[in-house]
């Protein structure tokens, strides 16, 4: 026996079809996510609060679900998916294996086909609050709010990178703090630090932006392009041109990285004007950004 956590929306169809093969697994196998049913019951449904975050439609149902002894699934811990190191077993074995852990928090089977109607034993609504969220045993230890760790649009995300800022990765300064770092007396160091807050925006002031383009660093200059690169602002276009004219082919050429990561009819334009350009490192960028960009 099995559970499947799903939304509670689904739960007509589910009834009526079963379970779609609709998760990806280990090697991009489709299949359905399930975990034995175990004796202790928050073991058992403790994925509930790990898929609650992601949202549900009308909350979670437990679908718990019988195999055959002998139907093939993969079991293993959830970051052994990413390394393909999830054994393939009959389903007892993979039942056997997880009941015989000291710790089975993220542990995990993997049914590599659709379950159909007839294999779903019974249907209820789950517990609202149980299990782990992000990664078991977070619960006390302080979270990351870096760009690779943080998730956008989570509920409380926003709150956490406020009360918890990273030194690289924000939330930026307010812009009217950031404007007041422009002085004509910053150095370099600070002017490419406030670049990269800017950087974090989607939109930003131009206007006191544009002056920096005549910067005589280069460097400051790079950063310009990292900060401005992404903007929707109206005269973003006019001043990445005038980047694109830059004396510095290393500037040039961070404009076409910049670009390659925001794609485009205002990124083709200004690639067409830099596939010409007499630097090789330039032209060469240029081509190898068009070569990833083909179909």
């Amino acid at each position: 026996m099995f559970v499947h956590l799903t939304s509670a929306a689904d739960e007509r169809r589910v009834r009526r079809a079963g379970l779609r093969a609709a998760s990806r697994g280990q090697d991009g196998a489709r299949g359905v996510h399930c975990f034995p049913v175990l004796p202790s019951y928050t073991l058992t449904h403790q994925w509930l609060g790990e898929i609650a975050r992601f949202g549900t439609r009308g909350g979670l149902v437990a679908v718990q679900v019988r195999l055959d002894d002998a139907q093939p699934v993969l079991v293993g811990h959830y970051r052994d998916r990413a390394r393909g190191a999830q054994a393939a077993v009959p389903a007892a074995e993979a039942v056997r294996r997880v009941a015989a852990l000291d710790d089975p928090r993220g542990w995990e089977v993997f049914v590599p086909r659709a379950v159909r109607a007839a294999e779903i034993h019974r249907i209820r609504r789950a517990p609202r609050a149980l299990g782990w969220r992000h990664v078991p045993d977070a619960h006390g230890s302080r979270p990351c709010t870096c760009c690779g760790c943080r998730q956008p649009g989570t509920y409380g995300s926003r709150r956490l990178r406020t009360r918890l800022p990273h030194p690289l990765d924000g939330p930026p300064p307010p812009v009217p703090a950031l404007l007041a770092r422009l002085s004509a007396d910053a150095d370099s160091a600070s002017l490419k630090d406030t670049l990269h807050w800017f950087g974090l925006r989607r939109r930003g002031p131009v206007p006191a932006l544009a002056p920096l383009a005549d910067h005589p660093d280069p460097e400051v200059r790079e950063a310009l392009v990292s900060a401005v690169s992404g903007w929707s602002t109206p005269g973003t276009l006019d001043l990445l041109a005038a980047l694109a004219r830059d004396p510095s082919p290393d500037v040039r050429e961070s404009l076409v990285w910049a670009l390659s990561h925001h794609p485009g009819p205002r990124g083709a334009f200004l690639l067409d004007s830099l596939a010409a350009d007499p630097s090789p490192a330039v032209r060469e960028a240029v081509a190898l950004v068009r070569e990833d960009e083909e179909p």
